[in-house]
């Protein structure tokens, strides 16, 4: 089970990955939506104390507290999982969920387990309509954005419709509705939000929009890049981490050739990321390693900005100025998404099964390990805050 897990993604390349999760999505059935309960142990979080949220199987939110890695609480989903990927309100009370396979967004009050938001993706009868992971609240936390890929499903054929981005008031309750809808990028995955309000997207290229008028730029090109000598940039980004560094990073592999031969037996393979800081706005392009493996997310740390740190069948450590890993951590199985403690001593390792992973940032020993009630983690996302 183990090794057949560890070792799933080699037959596909990264850009095949996306398209084939994209296809399987496109044909999964809306599936019926239950009432939430709440769960009995559920209690409020303590000001100042720093905590965890991650989503499991069959449809969970759980709580942990940092401090001790220790569970704090859960909270009981609606409808059915997937993709359980998760984002903390700017307030720090409000988690919300894209759910039921796809298909849905819910904001969940983590004090009482009570459902404060919900939007359907599909906006008509006939319509169905999923978001590939890319959501993301405004600075304030009164609007979320959602990156949306409609179909329309006429009798006999289906018809692709253009993404749309569109944007909801969060104080509208349980059945929000856009309050705008705009064009948008196709194959956009994972998206931001910086401090002065633009809206960053992850695609072919990184993108910037104006989320009041819908106005689109490109900050980062990736796709489109125009170094010399340099192979296209292939890019996985699916998990919307929210940093503490206030950052978004995208990884990225791409070859270097020797000379304009573009030799690929002599070409040099490089792991690197694409940032935006959210604060500045500044974006950047940075080789940081030979690639040697596949990582599916990577973050710098909150201490050191001269750190990265990649996971997937392993837990490495990178040097960034000097090109290097300085450390390795062989993991028992395979771990998606990663998130640091604020202080950066600590980094956690989540996704696939029912566990949470806490090593030692300096070290990556593994110093601890916290099995959660009910089944596998799936592409679920870590965030970190502090109450």
């Amino acid at each position: 089970m183990t090794e057949i897990h560890k070792h799933w993604w080699k037959p596909l390349a990264l850009t095949g990955f996306v398209a084939t999760l994209a296809t399987t999505l496109a044909g999964c059935a809306t599936a019926p939506m239950d009432s939430a309960s709440l769960t009995p142990d559920s209690k409020p979080l303590i000001p100042g104390k720093e905590y965890m949220i991650m989503a499991n199987r069959p449809h969970q939110i759980h709580v942990v507290e940092m401090e001790n890695d220790t569970l704090y609480t859960s909270c009981d989903m609606p409808g059915d999982f997937g993709p359980g990927a998760l984002i903390m309100a700017p307030d720090n009370h409000t988690a919300y969920m894209l759910t039921n396979h796809y298909k849905h967004i819910y904001g969940i009050d983590l004090d009482t387990c009570e459902l404060t938001f919900h939007a359907a993706m599909s906006q008509a009868p006939n319509e169905r309509t999923i978001s590939m992971m890319s959501f993301a609240l405004s600075p304030d936390g009164s609007e979320l954005y959602s990156l949306q890929n409609p179909t329309i499903l006429n009798r006999d054929h289906y018809r692709v419709q253009d993404t749309r981005l569109s944007v909801y008031k969060t104080a509208d309750g349980m059945n929000a509705q856009p309050v705008r809808t705009f064009d948008a990028p196709r194959q956009v995955t994972v998206m931001a939000t910086a401090n002065d309000g633009s809206l960053y997207m992850a695609g072919a290229d990184i993108y910037k929009m104006d989320v009041h008028t819908g106005k689109v730029e490109t900050a980062i090109p990736a796709r489109n890049w125009q170094r010399p000598l340099y192979a296209p940039p292939d890019v996985l980004a699916v998990w919307p981490i929210q940093s503490p560094r206030n950052d978004f990073t995208i990884l990225y592999v791409t070859a270097k050739f020797q000379d304009e031969t573009y030799d690929m037996n002599t070409a040099e393979w490089i792991y690197g990321y694409f940032n935006v800081d959210l604060e500045t706005g500044e974006t950047t392009t940075t080789d940081f390693a030979e690639f040697t493996e596949i990582f599916f997310t990577g973050m710098r740390s909150p201490n050191d900005g001269n750190l990265m740190y990649g996971v997937l069948n392993n837990l490495a450590k990178y040097d960034i100025k000097e090109k290097k890993q300085l450390k390795t951590s062989t993991l028992d199985h395979s771990y998606y998404c990663l998130a640091f403690s604020h202080d950066g001593k600590k980094i956690y390792a989540g996704g696939t099964f029912n566990d949470l992973a806490i090593f030692d940032a300096d070290s990556l020993e593994l110093i601890g390990k916290l099995e959660l009630p009910g089944g596998d983690t799936s592409p679920t996302t870590l965030q970190a805050f502090v109450r």
